[in-house]
């Protein structure tokens, strides 16, 4: 992090600084709301939690090290403080004026499928070419967001920042802190739908981006996309589209599945050609490599570096990532779910040359259509020929009755606990399987299980 004041930063925060005013030059190096990532200099942001108010570790953090702490509450203490009327406004404040501060190239994502797996492809294509920052981890949210713009450093020439929402307002705030260079949106699909209502309302609260970029900003777009394809004209920047067919500003052609080892295709950009294969394997890959594509050009890149990019781009825990077990092959694609990506993982294991195994979770925050949507990915696993689909959870239930017929093998569990004492028993040497459901139900247990079987 770029050293700031505590004056600057008071005056970022519209706070009132308490404490010795010789202390007001001293340069603060880093931010953290979390008592245990206090290093000596920092600025201690006390966050109030459903269960934790963060003010409790006020003398901690100043015995630490820490130089200052914002406080929502007037402190009887000897060392720097400064008084906010709120701490998570004051971080997003700070955040907002640290980026504005920077002579860095912002590029910020969103999408309701995608957003990691479209960041990581963006980000190992610009680093071919510049010092690149990107969210890390699931750092995309209004505390997450600011955490990670503090992490960019003067050596730093590009910020590749994903942005993720839930609810109406969001976008704003975020894209207010981040002012993004470029925008993509990977998709408007079916999530969040508790709040966003239907896909018209997702798309309303995820376009809140364009509102806050940079005057020359660029917007990028699947145009494959029923909804993003509408989007013509934003206050007089017109849209640059990636997609499948020949119309798109940037479309693939001679896409050819490797199973499981990855996809090769063909980016067209004009007169561009590039021949690139991915190694992580589904079609969905194929729409992050034309958004790679599209921003590397819009950012100055060759074609070489482009192709490089893609290539060179190494799959992340919980996102499509293949674990070979030694007695099975598991796609590790568990961080989150939804139908969509939930569907597109069922085509990554379509591909399989071996026994095909989906185990499949609750999808969370999809509104009173939730039962019907669980349904229709079972349906959707049945019509892949998925050998054998295993559902876990009260909402899977509804999965296992959409998976059962044909020749699809189904089987059903309440907990995981269940599904684990069975594993053994139920999963074969050589299978390919795919564990896959919504973050809260904690399946990284089971594919650390998986590492661990003797299958036969």
């Amino acid at each position: 992090m770029r050293a700031m004041s505590l004056r600057e930063i008071a005056q970022a925060v519209n706070g009132t600084y308490y404490g010795d005013t010789t202390c007001l030059d001293m340069q603060v190096t880093g931010v953290a709301i979390d008592s245990r990532k206090i290093e000596e200099g920092y600025l201690f942001v006390p966050i109030k939690g459903a269960r934790v108010d963060g003010h409790t570790f006020i003398p901690q953090v100043m015995e630490a090290g820490a130089y200052c702490t914002l406080s929502e509450q007037v402190l009887d203490v000897n060392h720097p403080y400064i008084l906010v009327e709120s701490c998570e406004q004051a971080l997003k404040d700070l955040a907002e004026h640290y980026r504005n501060a920077l002579d860095i190239k912002v590029v910020g994502i969103t999408g309701s499928v995608g957003k990691t797996s479209t960041k990581e492809m963006i980000a190992s294509v610009l680093s071919q070419k510049y010092n690149v920052l990107k969210t890390a981890g699931n750092f995309n949210n209004e505390i997450g967001l600011p955490l990670t713009i503090f992490n960019i450093r003067e050596e730093h020439e590009v910020a590749v920042l994903e942005m993720g929402i839930s609810d109406f307002g969001e976008m704003s705030r975020l894209a207010k802190m981040a002012r993004p260079d470029i925008c993509v949106i990977t998709n408007i699909g079916l999530c969040h739908l508790e709040n966003l209502i239907d896909r018209d309302g997702i798309l309303k609260a995820k376009t809140e981006m364009f509102a806050y970029r940079q005057p020359d900003a660029k917007i990028i777009l699947n145009g494959d996309d029923d909804k993003l394809i509408t989007v013509k004209d934003w206050d007089g920047c017109a849209p640059i589209y990636f997609g499948l067919s020949t119309d798109m500003d940037a479309y693939a052609d001679n896409i050819q599945s490797m199973s499981l080892k990855g996809t090769a295709c063909t980016i067209h950009m004009g007169t561009e050609k590039i021949h690139a294969t991915i190694s992580i394997p589904g079609h969905h890959m194929v729409y992050n490599a034309l958004a790679g594509a599209l921003v590397g050009r819009e950012l100055g890149l060759a074609s070489e570096e482009i192709c490089k990019g893609i290539e060179s781009l190494v799959p992340v825990s919980g996102r499509n990532n293949l674990i070979d077990t030694g007695c099975a092959l598991v796609i590790d694609d568990c961080y989150n779910a939804n139908p969509i990506s939930a569907k597109a993982s069922l085509d990554v294991l379509a591909t399989a040359n071996s026994r095909k195994v989906a185990i499949l979770g609750d999808m969370f925050e999809l509104g009173e259509h939730e039962k019907e949507l669980h349904y229709e990915v079972g349906q959707y696993a049945k019509e892949k020929a998925i050998d054998l689909v295993v559902c876990i959870g009260g909402l899977s239930e509804e999965t296992a009755k959409g998976a059962t017929g044909g020749n699809t093998k189904v089987l059903y569990f309440q907990t995981k606990k269940e599904f684990l004492a069975k594993a053994q028993e139920i999963l074969c040497k050589g299978d390919a399987i795919l564990v896959k459901a919504s973050h809260g139900m904690e399946f990284p247990e089971i594919v650390e299980t998986l590492k661990g079987l003797n299958l036969q």
